[in-house]
């Protein structure tokens, strides 16, 4: 499968959004009915890898979606308590998703660090975030993340990683 060069902004216009299937009803469902009904509203922004070529909309390979978050210092991991205690800004890895055909040939990693690449570069653009936060689905994506080593788990929710934004920088 040839992809594009780049992921790019969400358009339902160019993108097939209801033909994505990554294996989880929760993703395909957000992808094909929820992504830009978010975007319009201002909820996220979802940006799309698509696959080369081809005529009429683009057969989406990969995405992921982005939102500004609020924790609380007593929710994360123990290491980040130096933090104020106050509501503190995050920027959230809402979904996240690789087409069932690419599993396993790498993609899951790229479109995992573009998104954290894309988080620094929204907080660069004056969006402030002290780190970045996402909810593993399953015990599968839990594995993915820590794979990594970069994310610590909340206090409370083992399934739910956290990963400081001077750590995503060095990406």
């Amino acid at each position: 499968m040839a992809l594009t060069k780049k992921f790019a902004p969400l358009e339902p216009a160019k993108h097939d959004v209801k033909h994505f299937d990554c294996g989880k009803d929760a993703l395909n469902t957000f992808l094909g009915r929820f992504a830009a009904k978010h975007a319009r509203l201002g909820i996220s922004s979802t940006w799309a890898l698509t696959e080369a070529g081809g005529t009429g909309k683009a057969t989406i390979a990969a995405f992921f979606t982005l939102a500004a978050h609020t924790v609380t210092r007593g929710d994360l991991p123990a290491q980040q308590r130096s933090l104020p205690r106050f509501q503190l800004p995050v920027v959230l890895i809402a979904q996240l998703a690789v087409v069932r055909t690419a599993a396993g040939k790498g993609l899951g990693e790229k479109t995992l660090i573009t998104a954290l690449r894309k988080a620094v570069e929204l907080t660069d653009a004056g969006l402030p975030a002290v780190g970045i936060v996402l909810d593993s689905l399953d015990k599968d994506a839990l594995g993915f993340y820590q794979h990594f080593g970069t994310f610590d788990a909340f206090t409370e929710n083992p399934m739910r990683l956290f990963m400081p934004m001077a750590v995503a920088r060095q990406l």
